[in-house]
């Protein structure tokens, strides 16, 4: 007879914070067999718990952790780039959240865990497979550069995408500029998972087309020209990763 499972040391959750985050980690939880307890938002009173998780803004985390201590024996924070002064763990799916997704979003997707203590980590793991992220560990002395990656990588893509979509609308205007632009951002996003940056790179730049690249740039200066000193930047970045994809 196969040998039953053990036992949690750790069965019940209390989530603080009731953003987008919050909202989709607590049912979560509980369908990972945890007993939960909120969301609950600020002034609420928290449950007491196993664990209190607190995923809410940066600038609340010290009062949050100094609210919830009293009710749970261990706390950790869900901030990528937030330190552990306040907490005893910390728990960062690498992933957005743009509200609403269903609880299996965290299957499959990184998770940056630290803790002040051998069992406080032990914990952020635990919990961590539990939702079927990968966890993996941060020093606490490189949150901050951990969540500068996670930017580059997401919010900074968002920002690229909301000039190409712009740069398309003034070239077609009328267009369904976002529309357009869809399939080639996820091909290039699936290409460079696939097999990396320097295999994925394409275009003008890549290829060592200056005088297309300098066409590209003298069509921005006349019709948007706030965007060529961003323009000239990713020319320059894109340049030598060329070189790399060269050698």
């Amino acid at each position: 007879m196969p040998e039953s499972p053990p036992a949690r040391a750790v069965t019940r959750v209390s989530v603080v914070g009731r953003g987008r985050l919050g909202a989709v980690l607590a049912p979560a939880l509980a369908r990972a067999g945890y007993t939960v307890y909120g969301p609950t938002g600020r002034g609420d009173e928290i449950a007491d718990a196993d664990i209190a998780m607190l995923c809410v803004p940066d600038r609340q985390i010290r009062d949050a952790a100094a609210a919830a201590s009293a009710r749970a024996r261990v706390v950790g924070h869900t901030s990528g780039a937030t330190g552990l002064d306040d907490v005893d763990f910390g728990l960062h799916p690498l992933q957005t959240f743009a509200g609403g997704e269903e609880p299996d979003v965290f299957e499959g997707i990184g998770a940056a865990i630290g803790g002040r203590t051998l069992e406080a980590r032990a914990l952020a793991r635990d919990l961590a497979a539990a939702l079927g992220m990968h966890p993996f560990e941060i020093a606490d002395g490189d949150r901050a550069l951990y969540h500068a990656a996670a930017a580059f990588a997401s919010n900074f893509l968002v920002t690229l995408e909301d000039v190409a979509e712009r740069v398309l609308t003034s070239a077609a205007p009328g267009s369904d500029a976002r529309a357009l632009l869809a399939p080639l951002v996820r091909r290039t996003v699936e290409n460079w998972a696939a097999s990396g940056a320097t295999s994925a790179l394409t275009g003008p730049v890549a290829r060592g087309d200056h005088a297309t690249v300098a066409a590209q740039r003298t069509a921005l200066a006349a019709e948007l020209p706030d965007l060529v000193p961003l323009f000239d930047v990713l020319v320059a970045h894109t340049g030598t990763l060329a070189e790399r994809s060269h050698r």
